[in-house]
């Protein structure tokens, strides 16, 4: 595999060489790099859609040229690590050369025409990377997924896609093995491995055999590009299809803005591959500004790991998600030393401001939150130079008008919780998704009047800034008193028993449902009195916030569930209180 076994592979320390220290050094002003400040980025973001749009060719191949004449700073385009040790840097211009070859492997030997499916299946690994420059290349639909895929989740998803082709690894080729012979449309199986497979065909020997020059097919700006399988809390998982335009052009709002990268920064986000934010966060935004994506690939999050890597390489910009933070600040951050970090960011779900707090102690500097789904672009944000309102994720995108509206597409004024929305009427916005692609039904609920409804209640501050409170399914209802998780969880964290936490509404006979809060806790606590702490958890909250909000109940956890990308699943945590599992 490339991964293992690629020329370009090399010692971080001749890598790092690469950033000069005046480079490095200039990474270190606070002030917005490509911006003035918010009212400047609603004015400037005006972005053009041709007809025709093709990011490896017009984005990709152009940062190539300007490598060439030295036009752009001297860092990789993509920049890979692992725990062994093992290192691998390449140009766009090397990019460019390794994705072409693989586009004439799925158009030629694999016979992919345009709009043509590709499931890939991979973790952090740069053949990653390569495959969704080739299916750029050659207008085939790219459909990522998690390696935590079962064997029923790959059959839902190949029979559900009529995929002809998938790229994965070892861990996953016997699970498709056991579903491929229920799925008629597949009709390429190929293995990224330093070993052969019977059945499959070895990606490495593939790309061996084939001329590494290739013409982009031309695309229109709204043609299909890729397509993710999104899960609700009920019913199969969705194929939320973007377009060439919506996410090659729609994020440079990510990236220019709220990443606010340019060609001398080194970006590290730690999305797992099956998920659309590493679309966001690990492709197209930082390449849209230039940037080096920095991946370390890592067989499961550590966190001693994870500051090793920001004090030992040149990151300046650091993505995760809020529970990777949660994690972080357990640790002793301060001992390390993050000399090149100057922007820290999060996004998936509601980071606490106690763990914002903590972490800005640590490191002095502020995490910058983002809103958005695997529908959309970036939909709100803190942005640097604004005020960070602890609580709030910021503002609205210049992507979006974004209002908080009633069960029927009504504005409601400041300070009413409603449904976070995004306008689409007179124009739907370029970078908001095509459809569920099949499920025309599922498609049309998800809008009402003017609006497409996010399927989160919020609320908008005099100022503008919108407040998370709960998926519309994860409100509780307790004695006519609508109760947001997110509130009680920032109250609990605050308290230095909790390590984490998740509220969920658990049924009573009185009033309805009440709170009750699944808590970890913290090492030091493990051992102290259960029923104490109950009643000093509940008086917490209690002071905290409204005290109709406190949990009735507390339950004290080991772990809580999770998703892959670390968003905690209430769902099932709901389910089992309403015996519904």
């Amino acid at each position: 595999a490339l991964s293992c076994t690629n020329s370009s592979m090399t010692g971080h320390d001749n890598c790092r060489s690469r950033l000069t220290a005046s480079q490095i050094q200039r990474h270190k002003a606070s002030l917005p790099k490509n911006f003035s400040d918010y009212e400047s980025i609603k004015h400037d973001f005006n972005p053009q859609i041709p007809e025709y749009f093709n990011f490896a060719r017009d984005v990709m191949d152009k940062w190539a040229e300007k490598e060439k004449v030295g036009q752009r700073a001297a860092t990789p385009a993509l920049w890979w690590v692992n725990d062994r040790k093992q290192e691998i840097q390449w140009s766009f211009e090397e990019l460019g050369f390794h994705s072409r070859k693989l586009a004439n492997v799925l158009s030629g030997l694999c016979q992919l025409n345009m709009r043509d499916r590709l499931f890939l299946i991979l973790p952090r690994i740069p053949e990653w990377w390569l495959v969704n420059i080739a299916c750029l290349r050659t207008g085939t639909v790219l459909l990522p997924g998690t390696s935590q895929l079962t064997a029923r989740d790959i059959l839902h998803r190949l029979q559900t896609s009529g995929a002809k082709c998938i790229i994965t690894d070892e861990s996953i080729a016997p699970l498709v093995e056991d579903v491929a012979s229920q799925c008629p449309s597949l009709q390429s199986k190929i293995l990224v491995s330093n070993r052969n497979r019977d059945g499959w065909r070895n990606l490495g020997d593939l790309m061996n055999n084939v001329a590494s020059d290739h013409e982009c097919v031309e695309t229109r700006s709204d043609d299909p590009m890729t397509i993710f399988f999104t899960s609700g809390t009920t019913g199969l998982p969705k194929m939320t299809q973007h377009s060439h335009c919506s996410y090659g052009i729609g994020l440079t709002v990510n990236g220019r803005y709220w990443l606010d990268l340019t060609d001398q920064d080194v970006l590290w986000n730690t999305s797992d591959t099956g998920w659309a934010k590493s679309a966001w966060s690990s492709v197209y935004a930082p390449w849209i500004q230039g940037a080096c994506v920095f991946i370390h690939h890592m067989p499961r999050f550590d966190s001693s790991t994870v500051l090793t890597t920001l004090s030992s390489y040149p990151i300046s910009t650091f993505c995760t998600a809020p529970t990777a933070y949660r994690m972080l600040v357990q640790e002793d951050v301060a001992k390390y030393k993050f000399k090149s970090l100057q922007h820290c960011l999060c996004a998936g779900e509601p980071i606490n401001p106690e763990v914002m707090k903590k972490w800005r102690e640590a490191t002095g500097l502020d995490i910058y939150e983002g809103y958005g789904q695997t529908e959309t672009v970036l939909v709100a944000a803190t942005f640097k130079g604004m005020k960070i309102k602890p609580g709030s994720f910021g503002k609205a995108s210049p992507a979006y008008d974004v209002q908080v509206v009633d069960d029927d597409g009504a504005v409601l004024p400041r300070g009413e919780e409603g449904n976070l929305a995004i306008r689409v009427k007179p124009l739907k916005p370029f970078s908001l998704f095509t459809e569920y692609t099949g499920d025309p039904v599922k498609t049309e609920e998800c809008y009402r009047g003017d609006f497409y409804l996010t399927g989160d209640r919020g609320v908008m501050d005099e100022d503008g800034y919108l407040w998370f409170v709960g998926r519309a399914d994860d409100v509780i209802l307790s004695a006519g008193y609508r109760i947001g998780p997110f509130e009680v969880e920032n109250a609990l964290i605050e308290h230095e028993a909790v390590a984490e936490s998740a509220v969920v509404g658990s049924p009573d006979p009185i009033r309805g449902e009440v709170v009750k809060a699944f808590v970890v806790l913290t090492p030091e606590y493990r051992s102290h009195d259960k029923e104490q702490l109950v009643k000093d958890l509940k008086t917490h909250v209690k002071k905290m916030t409204s005290p109709y909000k406190y949990p009735r109940k507390v339950e004290f956890v080991e772990q809580l569930p999770k998703t892959i990308s670390g968003k905690i699943r209430r769902v099932e945590l709901r389910k089992r209180e309403w015996g519904q599992i």
